[in-house]
């Protein structure tokens, strides 16, 4: 235990922020007054916290062997401090890390075949409709918000995020709309309730697809919306949809599957239309998880299967996919936000929580929910809107001749001064 103290002490001593840590058996290690205390129930907690392996540590506090007190925020600050930077490096160039990249691989296929798929989401999204509805907003959208003013709520920032979405793809009225991965319904009821579209959804939550079925009834859209329980790889392909929309769904696709994917989606694009694909990537490019132990609590206690690809990865995907990337806009700083505001929000109803989720999931919750907004804050895992186009080989180019395109020759459309009105918003221009 000696050396091991004298670690820790060092690594206490280095913090900007005091940490204490409370022992077994009494014993204090750090300042009397501190920020942030650990009250370890065991030992083994001190290697981990020594060796900076957060994820770990994490899991402790998910298993009960460790409680802390203080705030969040200043947990995650230490915790940054402990970690320092966890992107972890890319395989090396060796016989060792060839094979290790093929397993991953073949692990990203064996995960993400439709039975685990299935089972991955619904480990996650089945956990309980009124835990969810305890910190997210009302429409449920589990997904980065968009603040296009620095004073929005987060039920406003999570509208404007949706109107932005329907006007980059220019949705117009009597569409087909596609959302794929369409959670608790809130793009799918906006873009039909505000751009007149024609919409359906898929889901493999069983949860969500009774929510939204629900929500299509009471609001009597069942002649225009449609919510199916469904594999995206079973989506008949016979009448091509206008528009699509993926928005948190390729981080469980997979790197293996990608090309299925986005082959897929084009397939189900007639064309001219147009893709909007949102999602979480890796803030480098030679990582494909986050290091110091937390990509592996992430996988064992939240997203099981969850895949981090960098953008440049994801956009030649797509391109292999004959997919066009027409516009990219990296919303970083705003899932930040976003996770900092479902944070306050579990925060302020521990104790409703508990009572319909149980300690444990309650426990990996707050970490998830606050490391994730500490790493899109340090730019270790970023967000990403990506929209394309399945080009319809018109040399013409509609009203742009010669463009063999029928996008617009720049983004002013998607910016309109009366955007991302809470109550109503106006059609895109016509084109």
């Amino acid at each position: 235990m000696g050396a091991l103290d004298a670690v820790l002490e060092r690594r206490l001593a280095g913090l900007s922020l005091p940490l204490a840590l409370q022992l077994p058996g009494g014993q204090r290690l750090g300042p009397e007054r501190a920020a942030v205390t650990l009250r370890l129930q065991g030992l083994g907690t001190l290697a981990h916290l020594a060796t900076g392996n957060i994820g770990r540590v994490g899991e402790d506090y998910v298993e009960g062997r460790l409680d802390f007190d203080g705030t969040l925020r200043d947990l995650m600050a230490i915790a940054h401090q402990l970690s320092g930077d966890p992107r972890a490096p890319a395989e090396p160039a060796t016989p060792l890390g060839w094979w290790r990249a093929l397993w991953r691989q073949v692990r990203s296929r064996q995960n993400h075949d439709p039975a685990s798929d299935a089972r991955q989401v619904q480990f996650h999204y089945d956990v309980s409709d009124d835990f969810y509805a305890l910190w997210l907003d009302p429409r449920r959208v589990y997904s980065c918000a968009y603040y296009r003013e620095r004073t929005m709520s987060l039920a406003q920032a999570q509208e404007a995020k949706l109107d932005h979405i329907c006007r980059k793809l220019m949705l117009r009225e009597g569409e087909r709309f596609l959302d794929i991965g369409a959670g608790w319904g809130g793009l799918l009821l906006w873009a039909a309730e505000h751009y007149g579209v024609r919409a359906q959804g898929i889901t493999l939550s069983r949860h969500q697809h009774a929510h939204v079925q629900r929500l299509i009834e009471e609001r009597g859209l069942s002649g225009r919306v449609s919510m199916q329980l469904l594999d995206y790889r079973d989506l008949p392909e016979d009448e091509p949809f206008d528009k699509i929309a993926s928005v948190g769904m390729f981080e469980h696709v997979g790197l293996a599957q990608l090309p299925t994917y986005f082959a897929k989606i084009r397939r189900l694009l007639r064309p001219g239309g147009l893709l909007l694909n949102h999602g979480i990537t890796a803030g480098g490019t030679r990582h494909h998880q986050l290091g110091a132990g937390m990509g592996e609590f992430i996988e064992r206690y939240i997203f099981p299967g969850g895949e981090l690809l960098h953008a440049s990865k994801v956009l030649e995907t797509m391109a292999d996919a004959a997919l066009e990337a027409l516009d990219v806009e990296n919303l970083r700083p705003h899932y930040a936000r976003t996770l900092w505001a479902w944070s306050d929000g579990l925060e302020a109803r521990l104790d409703d929580a508990r009572r319909v989720a149980g300690e444990r999931v309650v426990r990996a919750f707050r970490l998830y929910l606050a490391g994730s907004a500490m790493s899109f804050e340090r730019g270790w895992i970023s967000l990403h809107q990506m929209l394309a186009a399945r080009p319809d080989g018109d040399p013409a180019g509609g009203a742009l001749r010669g463009a063999q395109s029928s996008y617009p020759f720049n983004r002013g459309y998607m910016y309109a001064s009366d955007a991302c009105s809470t109550s109503s918003s106006p059609r895109p221009p016509a084109t």
